[in-house]
């Protein structure tokens, strides 16, 4: 079953005189239960492609059809509906609300999906739970690891059972040892059926991915199974 399917789509910025053409006519799809790398240089189009495909903006021309939903055309608050029940988002700066506890972090896109307080704390313990971080829910972000933090992240991202879960660079702000142990965890989200799409431009943590999509001046250069996915457990 499909879950991603891209059609032609291009993307252009008008910036004063300039127009930048930031993606040129890419049409790839993803099905359900893939892990996928977008990889690319700085400039390639990987960034406004993860836009497209989060909902968080929309293509130029062409066509973008999520779970079966043509959003190419949707307003604004159509795709916040869009977001908040098909994609989790892992950003690489976390993106936690500093003030609130880790329950409370995870539970936030409930209250936008209209659950109750007892619903909503009992999801978010769960969600906490499935990223090894029960024991932390009363901790406020600065209380955290960082790698602590990104997890927190990653079940707030999932709580919601979202058809995608959406990494931007999710290791980008950890150390080699916290990066390891945040891929694993992917592994894991992955062999339980999880579909997951992750932007990088580490030619390693791209290994860990199952099929690698790389982009290049606003087109994709290769889109190819990769034989040998890194396994994180083994090294850590």
């Amino acid at each position: 079953m499909r879950i991603i399917e891209t059609s032609e789509i291009a993307k252009r910025y008008v910036m004063g005189s300039e127009v930048i053409q930031a993606l040129k006519s890419v049409t790839i799809s993803v099905n359900k239960g893939e892990y996928v790398a977008f990889m690319g240089p700085s400039g390639s189009g990987k960034s406004t492609l993860m836009n497209i495909i989060g909902c968080l903006d929309t293509p130029t021309t062409g066509r973008y059809v999520l779970n079966n939903k043509d959003v190419s055309d949707m307003t604004e608050s159509e795709l916040a509906e869009i977001r908040n029940k098909e994609i989790g988002f892992v950003f690489q700066t976390f993106n936690l609300l500093p003030r609130m506890s880790s329950l409370d972090n995870v539970a936030l896109p409930l209250i936008y999906a209209g659950l109750g307080k007892s619903d909503r704390t009992e999801k978010a313990m769960l969600s906490l739970k499935n990223v090894g971080l029960e024991n932390r829910a009363g901790h406020k972000p600065n209380e955290l690891s960082g790698g602590q933090r990104q997890r927190v992240a990653i079940a707030r991202a999932l709580v919601n059972d979202p058809s995608i879960l959406l990494a931007d660079e999710p290791t980008g702000n950890l150390d080699s040892k916290t990066s390891y142990e945040i891929m694993d965890l992917f592994d894991q989200l992955y062999s339980k059926g999880n579909t997951i799409v992750m932007v990088t431009h580490e030619e390693d943590i791209a290994h860990y991915a199952h099929r690698i999509v790389r982009l290049r001046d606003g087109l994709v250069e290769s889109d190819t199974i990769n034989p040998n996915p890194t396994k994180v457990s083994a090294m850590v």
